[in-house]
């Protein structure tokens, strides 16, 4: 099925990542790669655990990301407000971030873990697909309209029972350099359900600046982005936790998105946004066509590690 003309688009590609980052040597490309396997393995083992509940499926999910990451040779920054790490006090919630690559919801998850909503084809990814149905992801047909309103239905659910969902409402990857638009749709299900809207930033940074060689972008494969991943030094994700945005506090569901869409593309107090403003892309032949440049480096006025947003 061809996508609708509504489909979330980005103009970014594997031409973004132009810049070169410092590397590690084969060996350890080999190894990153091989300890990688082992800790899907893993979980692909452990996977029955999450079916004896909510607190199981989290613990895994937790593990499994942290080691994972740490597979890959990157390390996480966390900031901003603390109350996120509160799990006490059992209450729904919506999650919701910028998207640049599938770290994403590893760096999320490591730090609290939470089921998350993704596209349908990754129920397809060999041990990966396996592993997220375990754990209660969530899945959209993003080239299907007609399926939306039933994946609402279901996300706010879950809202409403109490638990934390997190989203990516960008709905497609952007480099790091670019944003993109929240898609109101999403938040709908909060509003339904009651919940608040956490936003979140994440930022992904070498050498003391900003990097697009982790996203996941345009018509590349997955393991195109993961041999760049793997040939990486100093991978920093950065976690900047922004304050809830509670129930009631937006007219609609627009006003929900273009506040939490503020909040996640603001630059942290003392930095420069990492972010070049997003640009609307005309529809040529029932798809988006390109306006604008793919992103290859640090916006204009931003020189490099001043804009550092950890």
């Amino acid at each position: 099925m061809s996508a609708h003309v509504w489909a979330p688009f980005s103009p970014c590609g594997s031409e973004c990542a132009v810049d070169p980052e410092p590397l590690v040597p084969v060996p350890r490309r080999a190894l990153r790669a091989a300890l990688a396997f082992a800790v899907l393995l893993c979980g692909l083992l452990a996977a029955p655990v999450a079916v004896a509940g909510p607190r199981a499926r989290q613990a895994l999910c937790r593990v499994l990301c942290r080691w994972l990451l740490r597979a890959f040779g990157a390390r996480l920054e966390l900031t901003g407000d603390s109350g996120f790490l509160d799990t006490s006090v059992p209450r729904g919630s919506l999650v919701v971030s910028n998207h640049v690559s599938w770290l994403d919801t590893l760096a999320v998850s490591s730090v609290r873990p939470m089921r998350s909503l993704g596209k349908v084809q990754i129920r397809q990814w060999p041990v990966v697909g396996t592993i997220a149905v375990r754990v209660g992801t969530l899945f959209v047909d993003r080239d299907s309209l007609r399926s939306l309103p039933a994946t609402l239905a279901a996300l706010t659910e879950v809202l409403r029972a109490e638990g934390t969902v997190y989203v990516t409402p960008e709905g497609t990857t952007w480099c790091g350099f670019a944003a993109g638009p929240f898609k109101p749709a999403v938040f709908q299900a909060a509003i339904d359900g009651g919940v608040p809207v956490r936003p979140l930033a994440l930022h992904y940074r070498t050498s003391g600046r900003t990097t697009a060689w982790p996203a996941f972008v345009g018509d590349e494969t997955l393991i195109d982005s993961l041999r760049r991943v793997l040939r990486m030094r100093g991978l920093v994700i950065s976690v900047r936790v922004h304050n809830e945005i509670a129930p009631g506090s937006t007219a609609d569901r627009r006003e929900l998105a273009a506040l939490a869409e503020s909040a996640v593309h603001s630059p942290a107090p003392g930095a420069l946004s990492p972010h070049r403003p997003h640009t609307r892309s005309r529809v040529v032949s029932g798809r988006p066509a390109r306006e604008h440049a793919p992103c290859s480096g640090p916006a204009e006025g931003q020189p490099g590690a001043a804009q550092d947003a950890s």
